[in-house]
């Protein structure tokens, strides 16, 4: 029986990184789709690397980009696969507003390009479509939590976007009898997250605030709620959406939201500090007031913990307006109940399983990191 056979978009990113080596292990041969870059940009996905003469590869990948429909279409007619994950995206919100136009093209007809794609080369029948939409297409929230048939209301040229992008995969469905389904992905993360993203960004920050390598971090809106959920667990619904025998469309979220704020304050407890934040607005701040001895020294280390004591009553983090979006989605929190009816799927990390694998992660990449930098000696003091 020959094994079935994936073409991800963005397979280098977080998503893409997790789905790829889920899939392999599933027996599927895996093709990704990678933009040229004069830089390495496949370190989530290095592991899974085959060298080109293998000729059992079950890794392939090919350089292409969403703006391209040329590109795009000879990659599909060579591949010939089963499923198409789409994940490819310009996908941080705030930089959508200083590249609205490049944003549009890939991230809204770049979907287009790739139903396209798929209907050209006759492939309806054998080819089904993940569409990556996201909870942004919310924003101006019309109802709590949101579900499926909740209105979208976008707010950043990213959501408008990924606005176009669902509306047109769920027209090629209707029109041509695709099996393309959106899933309604609402925030996820992992140690894998880009580290301009709010959440790598915080705990980052955490790690090397607690390593006396970094004084403080700016943040933007610390009031802003979202619904975090574990990359690990969302990218196995994306796979559960293309084995339904019907295309449809699924909202992914854990149904739990938390403030930004909040989350800087679960991130700097697994490490044995309290912060506590004072003041509002732009003059908000975050402090510490006390840190537990042994958790800092069980997950930072016992070394670190005499410089960072002296820090106690000292701000970490600032706010800062520039990181203010022009229009602001305030609270995100998703329905999951067809997802969990249909799909057979639940979320099986919550919010303080992730935060700790995510800041325990950073800590070792940072220690790694200075490691190397000051000649595999020490890591030097931030304060010394």
């Amino acid at each position: 029986m020959s094994k079935k056979v994936a073409l991800i978009t963005g397979v280098t990113g977080q998503d893409g990184a997790y789905l790829a080596e889920y899939l392999i292990k599933k027996g599927y041969i895996v093709h990704g789709l990678k933009r040229r870059s004069s830089l390495f940009n496949t370190d989530r996905i290095d592991h899974l690397y085959q060298d080109p003469h293998d000729e059992n590869r079950n890794m392939i990948l090919h350089y292409g980009d969403m703006t391209d429909s040329m590109n795009l279409t000879r990659i599909i007619g060579d591949v010939q696969p089963d499923e198409i994950y789409n994940l490819a995206a310009m996908s941080h919100v705030k930089v959508s507003f200083d590249t609205p136009e490049y944003t549009a093209n890939a991230d809204g007809i770049g979907t287009l390009r790739v139903l396209e794609a798929v209907r050209l080369l006759n492939l309806t029948q054998k080819t089904r479509i993940y569409q990556a939409s996201t909870s942004e297409l919310y924003g101006l929230v019309q109802e709590i939590p949101q579900k499926e048939t909740t209105p979208f209301y976008p707010r950043s040229p990213y959501a408008v976007a990924k606005l176009y992008a669902y509306w047109i995969t769920v027209n090629y469905r209707e029109a041509y009898g695709m099996h393309a389904s959106n899933g309604i992905l609402f925030n996820h993360e992992s140690p894998l997250r880009g580290e301009t993203f709010v959440t790598r960004k915080v705990t980052r920050a955490v790690a090397r605030i607690a390593l006396n390598l970094q004084e403080k971090v700016y943040m933007g809106n610390l009031s802003s709620k979202r619904d975090w959920g574990h990359a690990k667990d969302y990218i196995k619904a994306m796979y559960l959406i293309l084995q339904q025998d019907e295309p449809d469309d699924y909202v992914i979220s854990t149904g739990v939201t938390t403030t930004i704020r909040d989350f800087i304050k679960m991130s700097f407890s697994e490490v044995g500090v309290e912060v506590e934040f004072r003041g509002s607005d732009e003059k908000e701040e975050g402090y510490i007031v006390s840190v537990n001895d042994e958790v800092f020294a069980k997950t930072v280390g016992e070394a670190h913990l005499p410089a960072f004591k002296k820090r106690i009553g000292n701000v970490v983090v600032g706010v800062d307006p520039a990181y203010f979006r022009p229009t602001e989605v305030d609270i995100l929190i998703g329905d999951n109940t067809k997802a969990r009816t249909k799909l057979g799927w639940e979320p099986t990390y919550d919010l303080k399983a992730l935060c700790q694998d995510m800041v325990l992660h950073d800590i070792e990449v940072m220690k790694r990191e200075e490691f190397l930098k000051n000649g595999g000696y020490r890591i030097m003091n931030y304060f010394e």
